[in-house]
């Protein structure tokens, strides 16, 4: 986590330095919108201790920094909302050690509901299967803040870690985006509990082409 987190400090700041210098490759070629749907209990991920379900909703900005003769690498900046619900399904989760846990258990064994605002980038690797269908892989990490705790992270300020495998197809001077993504939320222990969520899911996304 803390290298992942340099690499994009670094990688941020070199995408800063080509925008100041002006350079062509760097400018900003497509918005869109994203939606996706995910959740912790599904074929891939899968954990008996708790539910969790989530709908986010993206602002995307592409940036792209290098074109090659068959890779493309873009910049993403990903401003979201997130929509979640959580519950609590094994009690034994948390231990008789926690102070007060018998309230504990009761509270977050009910179904709530959360929400998350974030701030990702992302980098992206591109590569066309024929002229108007893409192969895209994105990484992304993000800060965010929680507005609610549960025993598995603490309210306030936290990461978001997302990677994404799908397809676009472009017309019109635009595209439309099919994927699925693995995603987690944790805040690298600077307030406990800090065990996060994970989730996998589905995106649908739409893109227009302005550059």
């Amino acid at each position: 986590m803390y290298k992942l987190t340099l690499f994009f400090c670094l990688y941020f700041v070199s995408f800063i330095n080509c925008q100041t210098k002006k350079d062509r490759a760097c400018e900003l070629k497509k918005v869109g919108i994203l939606f996706s749907s995910a959740k912790q209990n599904s074929f891939l991920i899968f954990d008996n201790d708790y539910d969790y379900k989530v709908h986010a909703f993206k602002f995307q900005f592409f940036y792209s920094v290098r074109r090659g003769k068959k890779w493309d690498f873009n910049f993403l900046v990903q401003p979201q909302f997130q929509m979640a619900t959580h519950q609590l399904l094994n009690t034994y989760f948390i231990t008789p050690d926690t102070p007060n846990f018998e309230f504990l258990r009761t509270k977050f064994s009910k179904k709530k509901n959360l929400s998350l605002y974030a701030f990702e980038l992302g980098f992206q690797l591109r590569r066309n299967i024929s002229k108007k269908i893409f192969f895209e892989a994105t990484l992304g990490l993000g800060i965010a803040y929680i507005d609610l705790s549960s025993e598995r992270l603490a309210q306030g300020f936290t990461f978001i870690e997302n990677l994404s495998l799908g397809m676009s197809y472009e017309f019109h001077q635009s595209e439309l985006y099919l994927g699925s993504t693995i995603g987690h939320v944790s805040n690298l222990d600077f307030k406990l509990p800090n065990d996060g969520y994970n989730s996998f899911g589905f995106e649908l996304g739409y893109r227009i082409y302005i550059n």
